[in-house]
């Protein structure tokens, strides 16, 4: 993402991850785990949504923490319809988030698993964000949110996303009770208005900080 970007190679149950990770200017708040869309159609984590959400993350002190699944990249291993991958993250958390703070994020087919990393995690650890954006809800089964943690969870959605329908994450969100933030005239890449994202995302963190 810059200059100062880590590069780290991980054991996983599938070989090597490869990750990149990011240090905010002051202490660190926690570590923001993000996941990248899908990687039979050219997701990697330097997606630019995956980018924005990191830089978001740093700019309101958390550490930012992007992988690329396996088969991706220098990840070894093949894709696996979401099970694998959703095993890859809780390898990265595991392994450089394995105590305090942390946040889980997702830019499509890895909102997906983001929300099913957050599901096993629910139980044992302090996951003090959920930010789940273009949340691919048309294509797999998205995890259901607890109630408890809505406040601190953030959906955001591009209105005219023609990959993934934004009735299909009402749908998803409805039946939760669960509030998503929908960008007008918003694609599923959010093309032009990366900025806007990454206010929402920002704003959504300031306010739990404050």
């Amino acid at each position: 993402m810059n200059s100062q970007t880590e590069k780290i190679r991980l054991q996983g149950a599938a070989g090597v991850i490869e990750v990149q990770r990011d240090l905010p200017a002051e202490a660190s708040r926690g570590i923001a785990v993000i996941a990248h869309p899908h990687p039979l159609f050219g997701g990697t984590m330097d997606n630019k949504v995956v980018q924005t959400l990191a830089r978001a993350f740093v700019s309101c002190g958390w550490t930012a923490v992007r992988f690329n699944f396996r088969g991706v990249g220098a990840s070894e291993g093949v894709h696996d319809e979401g099970r694998g991958e959703c095993e890859d993250m809780l390898d990265v958390v595991r392994q450089l988030a394995p105590e305090g703070p942390l946040a889980i994020a997702g830019f499509s087919f890895g909102a997906f698993v983001a929300s099913r990393a957050a599901e096993k995690l629910w139980a044992s650890r302090d996951v003090r964000q959920l930010v789940l954006v273009g949340t691919a809800a048309s294509r797999f089964s998205v995890a259901t949110l607890p109630t408890e943690v809505h406040e601190r969870t953030l959906v955001v959605h591009g209105e005219a996303d023609d990959t993934v329908p934004l009735a299909a994450v009402m749908n998803w969100a409805r039946s939760q009770s669960l509030p998503v933030t929908v960008v007008p005239g918003g694609g599923h890449f959010f093309h032009g208005q990366l900025p806007l994202l990454k206010s929402l995302v920002v704003r959504h963190l300031r306010a739990d900080a404050a």
